[in-house]
């Protein structure tokens, strides 16, 4: 593989199976891809890098204004990622209005309440990593009409990818769990205690979208659904998921297939 940009590094290290779906993008759309794996790395972090909500909402305002200032034609701020989305919203690759909806949707993290209720969660990944996946997909030329349904794939791989970070979440003090279902701050103390909420919620996860006539150009934007199937049976069962040889198959697999 040729040497990787700042932002192919970033999406390598922090959003390994992103990275890896998006090696299956056209290769002349797959820098833009990274770019915005970068990107939903950067404000996915930033409750996480902050010591309280309302510096990650600076932070969020940042990547924001950061868009607007792209989209307005004003000079690119001096940042490893935010240089090169300012050039894909510059030159029409990477969509203004997604980005800062993926941002806004990250505000629901910085309520010290945790989320409230299942339908919130679910309302929550649709605008993250939901969102990304409609951003993803208008990248790689998706057919408007299957944006919603990339959108709820997305959302499923969000939701995985939430049940499985349990752990790590409770490590930072966080819980993104509805508190319908456990108190935050039972998981916070004793993450085991959510065993049966993990189970419960893959158990219950929204069907898998049909993404019948995704041009295979677009499949990448797809691809993250492939190991959210195989995720959410395996925490429904209350198996641990640990990324092996199988999951790339699957996904090699599902990148070699007619989008069903």
């Amino acid at each position: 593989m040729p040497e990787l940009s700042p932002c192919g590094a970033i999406a390598r290290r922090h959003d390994p199976d992103r990275f890896f779906c998006a090696l299956f993008a056209p290769a002349e759309k797959r820098e833009a891809l990274f770019t915005l794996i970068a990107f939903n790395h950067e404000i996915a972090r930033a409750r996480e890098a902050a010591h309280n909500p309302m510096i990650a909402l600076i932070r969020l305002t940042w990547w924001r204004e950061a868009v607007e200032e792209a989209v307005a034609g004003r000079p690119a701020r001096q940042h490893e990622v935010a240089a090169p989305l300012h050039a894909a919203i510059r030159d029409g690759t990477l969509d203004a209005e997604g980005l800062i909806a993926m941002a806004e949707a990250r505000e629901a993290e910085m309520d010290e309440e945790g989320i409230p209720t299942t339908a919130a969660l679910h309302a929550y990944l649709r605008g993250t990593a939901g969102g990304f996946a409609v951003v993803a997909g208008r990248l790689l030329g998706a057919p408007p009409a299957l944006l919603p349904a990339l959108q709820q794939g997305g959302a499923l791989y969000g939701l995985a990818g939430l049940l499985r970070a349990v752990p790590v979440l409770a490590g930072q003090g966080r819980c993104l769990l509805p508190a319908e279902l456990i108190a935050p701050e039972e998981v916070v103390a004793a993450p085991e205690a959510a065993a049966p909420v993990i189970r419960q919620l893959a158990a219950a996860a929204p069907p898998a979208p049909s993404l019948r006539g995704l041009p295979r150009s677009a499949v990448a934007a797809a691809l993250p659904l492939t190991l959210a199937r195989r995720d959410l049976r395996r925490l429904a069962r209350g198996r641990e998921v640990r990324r092996g040889l199988g999951d790339r198959l699957a996904v090699l697999f599902a990148a070699q297939m007619p989008s069903r």
